[in-house]
Formats: C-alpha cells, sequence, structure tokens
C-alpha cells in the first residue's frame, strides 16, 4: 500500500530570471509526482502563509534563503531541505537536479529531521528592548567603518568573563560555526551539539582563544564606549548602529531550526565537499 502524497511547499529567494526558469522545471516536474503534492509557492518573506500546510519546505536560493526562511518561519518552524542556487551551499547542499532525483526518497519518507539550535537576539539600550530577533548563524559586534579596535565586554550567565579589544566578537551556534567565525579563527562545532562558541575577530592580544560554552546560558556584549560605524550583525543579513552603553543580549530560542536530511548524509562529508577539508591546495583548486 502506498503511503499518502507528501506535502512539499517551494520557497524561493527572488523574481530573477534565473529563479523563474528553475522555479518553471521544479513546479512542472513536481506536478508529474503521483506521490508528490505540491502545498504552495511562496516567497521567502511569506513563507507561514500555506493554503496546504506542508511537511517539506523547500528552499531554492542559497544558505542566505535559508537563514531568511527561518527567521521568517520564526515561531512556527517546519522541516526545511535547501536547494542550491548560490556558490557555496553549506546548508543548501542539493542542486535542483540532486532534489528532483530524491523526490521519490522524499515520497517514501526515506529522510530524518534534525533539529538545530537557534538563538534569540535582544538589543537593550537605556534598560529598553531596541531589537529583537530570531537567528540560526551567529551575532556579531563589528568594528566596521569605524576602523578602530573597540572594547567588548563579555558576560556568561551575568557573570563578567573578559574583555576583549578587538575588531568585532561573534557568538555563534553550531550552524554558524562554519561561516564568520570559521574565518575569524574559531573551531568547527558539529551542528546538532546545543552549545555556542565565542569568536574575538582580530584581539589585539597574544592570549586570547575562542570560549565554547553551554546552549543553556546567557550571553550578553556589552560595549561602555563605541565609535561611528561599530554595528550589531544577526545572521550577516540584519544590521543596527550601536550606541555607547548597549547591551546585545544572546540565548537560546524556544524552537529549534529543522532541517531535512536524505539518507547517506552526512557531515564530515560535507566539510570535505565545501570547505575542502582534507584535501590539499591542489586538489581543492583543480575541483
Amino acid at each position: 500500500m502506498l503511503p499518502e502524497p507528501i506535502q512539499v511547499g517551494l520557497v524561493f529567494r527572488d523574481h530573477h530570471p534565473q529563479v523563474a526558469e528553475i522555479r518553471r522545471v521544479l513546479v512542472d516536474f513536481i506536478e508529474q509526482q503521483e506521490q508528490v503534492q505540491l502545498a504552495g509557492i511562496l516567497g521567502v518573506h511569506d513563507c507561514n502563509c500555506w493554503d496546504i500546510e506542508p511537511q517539506i519546505v523547500a528552499v531554492i536560493g542559497g544558505d542566505g534563503s535559508i537563514l531568511r526562511t527561518c527567521r521568517a518561519m520564526g515561531k512556527q518552524q517546519r522541516p526545511m531541505l535547501g536547494i542550491n542556487l548560490g556558490r557555496l551551499g553549506f546548508l543548501a547542499d542539493l542542486t535542483p537536479a540532486e532534489f528532483m532525483q530524491s523526490l521519490g526518497e522524499i515520497a517514501s519518507r526515506r529522510y530524518r529531521i534534525v533539529d538545530h539550535l537557534m538563538f534569540e537576539c535582544r538589543l537593550l539600550r537605556d534598560g529598553h528592548e531596541q531589537l529583537q530577533s530570531l537567528g540560526l548563524n551567529e551575532v556579531s559586534i563589528q568594528a566596521g567603518a569605524s576602523l578602530r579596535l573597540i572594547d567588548i565586554e563579555l558576560l556568561v550567565d551575568r557573570v563578567p568573563v573578559t574583555t576583549y579589544r578587538c575588531d568585532g566578537l561573534i557568538v555563534s551556534t553550531p550552524i554558524g560555526s562554519t561561516a564568520h567565525s570559521l574565518a575569524a579563527g574559531g573551531p568547527i562545532l558539529k551542528q546538532n551539539l546545543q552549545a555556542f562558541v565565542v569568536t574575538p575577530i582580530s584581539p589585539h592580544t597574544l592570549s586570547n582563544r575562542p570560549l565554547v560554552d553551554s546552549a543553556d546560558s546567557i550571553f550578553e556584549m556589552r560595549v561602555p564606549e563605541v565609535n561611528e560605524g561599530v554595528t550589531l550583525v544577526i545572521d550577516g543579513q540584519i544590521r543596527e548602529p550601536l550606541r555607547p552603553g548597549d547591551i546585545v543580549e544572546i540565548r537560546r530560542a524556544e524552537v529549534a531550526c529543522q532541517l531535512v536530511r536524505l539518507e547517506g548524509w552526512s557531515y564530515y562529508s560535507t566539510l570535505h565537499r565545501k570547505l575542502g577539508w582534507g584535501s590539499n591546495p591542489v586538489s581543492f583548486d583543480s575541483r
């Protein structure tokens, strides 16, 4: 006996001509599948307005589209499968062709759903909440256009840890550990760990090292003094100028990002394919 058709919704990043053509191909292909029902076609910012509730949301774009969709879904997180039209595609790691080849596997429910840590970030100014946002990758304070070192105080569970004199400070989830934090010298965390990593950007010292702590902790970054251009950045997409005395608070979100993993998917294989981990520079550059 065949299972009920699986409900798949499509989310597209924009209306670029390349995206429009891929949309046409994917929709035509899905509509020909007896065991797959199209739940709807939405943009990134409308991804909670489904005619039919999807069992899987296929996000077509790149890693940035995954981040935007995850934030836009807010408290109504749904299982996402990333289809890459960008360059790296670390989260969105299937090509459109691979997605179409995998639809039979998806219709047969031969996949698993993995929960990933999300954060809630709040910007507090003069005792009032100035900004609040969910996120998946990281929160950072960056010197940016100020072109000067900044002093950032770090507190964990209200306890002072240290003051970084640096170009910026990143608080990252395991998903985000392979993004800006990795470029700043932070460690790679397996994606399903329940932890945050704190990584300074170009610290003016010989002793600072990244810090890994429990996801149940509350992290605060404080900037007693800031120059013009110092900015709070959330997932590389939300930017807010900071003022002296601002407090940035990061904690575990009440919801988790749900990513669909097909049979045979391996985190370490993804590191190898996408980041060239374990490859010598010659073989990696020649691919």
